[in-house]
């Protein structure tokens, strides 16, 4: 069930939208060029709070695919495809972490070894994009709208139960389309 937004906190009003330009993605282990457009980012996962669904600012987890499509529509996006989303994470010099290319560490992202759950968002700055994209990688998984074979989508990013090798900008998950996980949260992405 997607989420109520309530009218006393119109949805949007303390997201943060970080402009990412244009530019080639050497998509993939393979390095495969696709053009990607500039979009607006929503400088973290989206939470709770922000939507007026409650105080936390925690990703908002447990929402299937297509609740997490209709919120960011609600909020004047969409989900991002995945490669759009490994062009913000690695940038048009293909770092290896949205960071950079320093192994994964606990001020970097929540990965497995940290408090073992979701965490405030943005709760590890070092770890932004040069853009100030925050938890790229670590916290929650994030949903994208880019399909798989069968009734899924593709995840990206890792979340807080994920090993440091799953914070790789070039690294593919996936998920049934109806999977309301506490692991899966999502950002939103609008046209610029």
């Amino acid at each position: 069930m997607t989420p109520t937004i309530t009218p006393a906190a119109p949805p949007g009003q303390d997201i943060c939208w970080v402009p990412v330009p244009s530019g080639v993605c050497l998509f993939g282990d393979r390095g495969r060029p696709i053009t990607v457009r500039a979009l607006e980012w929503t400088r973290t996962p989206i939470t709770p709070a922000q939507l007026g669904a409650g105080v936390s600012t925690a990703p908002m987890t447990g929402v299937s695919q297509p609740e997490a499509a209709e919120i960011a529509r609600r909020l004047g996006g969409r989900l991002p495809r995945s490669v759009e989303w490994e062009y913000a994470a690695s940038g048009p010099g293909r770092r290896t972490f949205p960071w950079g290319e320093a192994a994964p560490e606990a001020g970097l992202a929540n990965l497995r070894g940290g408090p073992g759950t979701t965490t405030e968002v943005g709760s590890h700055p070092d770890g932004a994009t040069p853009e100030g994209l925050l938890d790229m990688a670590g916290n929650c998984w994030e949903w994208t709208s880019s399909p798989v074979l069968g009734d899924g989508f593709i995840l990206r990013g890792a979340s807080y139960a994920s090993p440091g090798l799953y914070a790789k900008c070039t690294f593919l998950n996936a998920a049934p389309a109806e999977l309301a996980s506490a692991g899966i949260g999502f950002r939103v992405v609008r046209e610029t």
